[in-house]
């Protein structure tokens, strides 16, 4: 360094495979193999389930084109963090990142964490089902290898990323292929009629939605890295387009896959309906699913380490977080007080972790602050035409995933409100009560200064400038 003032920097160090990697390896999760039979069950029919997979595809697509545009027009890392920020202000920014630090990040962590440990000792407790305190003791200790991974270097994270990556693309083109074998031999009955007995109210809509696109859940995951990525205006929408249309396609297919190989009623009474389509068609060989839908929600534990340690880290660095988040490793570049915070927290929602609770909940909130985010695009194409857009997405693409986007938000507590979703929302408010003593006022003792020098000391940290 030149001078003590001298600040660190993330490096751009994520080139287009590695962020296809991120989003591909992120998204296909532990809700391709868990979501399935909760999509049919509430949409009613094999033809219908197919139509909302491929409509959360769609949607994810759109949504992510308009991402892509926000991320070449504002090039910092953070998501949806920082596009509040700018388009909304402070105080609606920090609510976001209230919500997400203190429940959705973790909570996301968590449920993939737990996902991953029910797959992962399921061989072990074949006769019978396996004790929640060994789940949760191997899904903590998930969240604390990877943690250590991301904290480690942040190239042997995103190569780890891309081996669970093809891994998980793999058992997924197993599962297709034999459904395809499955087809060709005559097995066509639950594609007959396909449409009949489908559900056309809104709650069941609604909830198929949410299952569907909690398997979606990570196509924003590269607008939290933009200041680590190689050429942002190029490879942020090529990444984008070649994730997520390749994980629609696989989606699909996979579905397909399970309708041919199981009837409606045994995809819907399953509770792992990988493990179930192993079971039928490779007998003794079943277990092999169990693994490959372990190794699928492990990668994508690892690409929501990686994208969720950095948006605590971009909010320190705006003063909205403790000034220790905001700094990185001085050896190796990482930003690793961000990271430890999130594995601290996780840990804790990982106590009472319940998987169902923690989709419903994580869905509706997050919906709630991508409609946020979506309007301040549109704020942007109206008020600021001027700021250079390398990527443009036509204007009617934000405005239709906007009423998406509030559809979801709404569905679920107009057709069936519930007291859940009441607290929820006054979770997100309660930001403002304390953003306006701590954030604005800065009642901060000089403790948290104190407490700052000794952890930066010890976790041999040093602040990162966001000017590349």
């Amino acid at each position: 360094m030149d001078n003590e003032t001298q600040k660190l920097s993330l490096k751009r160090e994520v080139g287009l495979v590695q962020a296809v990697s991120l989003i591909a390896g992120t998204m296909i999760g532990s809700g391709i193999f868990m979501s399935p039979q909760s999509v049919l069950y509430n949409i009613g029919s094999p033809g219908g389930s197919l139509v909302v997979w491929a409509c959360c595809g769609l949607l994810a697509v759109l949504a992510s084109l308009c991402y892509s545009e926000l991320g070449t027009v504002i090039q910092e890392s953070g998501g949806e963090y920082i596009y509040i920020l700018r388009t909304s202000g402070p105080v609606v920014a920090f609510m976001l990142i209230f919500s997400s630090v203190v429940f959705v990040r973790p909570a996301s962590v968590a449920g993939i964490a737990l996902s991953f440990a029910e797959y992962a000792v399921a061989p072990f407790y074949s006769d019978c089902t396996p004790p929640v305190q060994a789940v949760k003791c191997v899904a903590a200790a998930a969240i604390i290898v990877l943690a250590t991974v991301n904290c480690l270097n942040v190239r042997f994270a995103m190569s780890v990323q891309v081996f669970f990556t093809v891994t998980k693309v793999l058992a997924l083109v197993a599962i297709v292929i034999g459904g395809v074998v499955m087809l060709i031999r005559g097995h066509t009955d639950n594609f007959e009629d396909s449409f009949e007995n489908t559900n056309l109210g809104i709650s069941p809509i609604g909830i198929a939605f949410y299952q569907g696109l909690w398997s979606y859940d990570g196509w924003n995951n590269l607008n939290y890295v933009t200041e680590e990525l190689k050429r942002p205006e190029v490879n942020l929408p090529r990444a984008v387009l070649i994730a997520i249309s390749m994980v629609t396609v696989l989606y699909l297919l996979v579905n397909v896959s399970y309708l041919a190989v199981m009837t409606p009623k045994e995809l819907m009474s399953s509770n792992a309906v990988a493990v179930t389509w192993g079971n039928k068609m490779l007998g003794s060989w079943g277990w092999i699913m169990s693994v490959a839908a372990a190794l699928s929600a492990f990668g994508s534990l690892n690409g929501s380490f990686f994208s969720g340690g950095r948006v605590c880290f971009v909010a320190a660095r705006e003063g909205h977080m403790p000034d220790i988040l905001a700094m990185a490793h001085v050896h190796r570049l990482t930003p690793s007080p961000a990271l430890i915070f999130t594995t601290v927290v996780s840990l804790l929602v990982l106590i009472p972790g319940d998987f169902q609770s923690i989709v419903n909940f994580f869905s509706f909130t997050a919906w709630f602050f991508y409609a946020i985010t979506l309007s301040g695009l549109l704020y942007l194409k109206i008020k600021k035409p001027e700021l250079p857009r390398p990527y443009k997405v036509p204007i009617l693409i934000p405005i239709l995933v906007l009423i998406a986007a509030v559809a979801l938000v709404l569905a679920p507590i107009i057709d069936d409100p519930q007291i859940e979703y009441l607290y929820v929302t006054l979770f997100i408010f309660s930001g403002v009560f304390i953003y306006v003593p701590f954030i604005h006022y800065k009642l901060c003792p000089s403790l948290l200064k104190k407490l700052t020098v000794f952890l930066q000391l010890l976790l041999e940290v040093a602040p990162a400038d966001k000017n590349l």
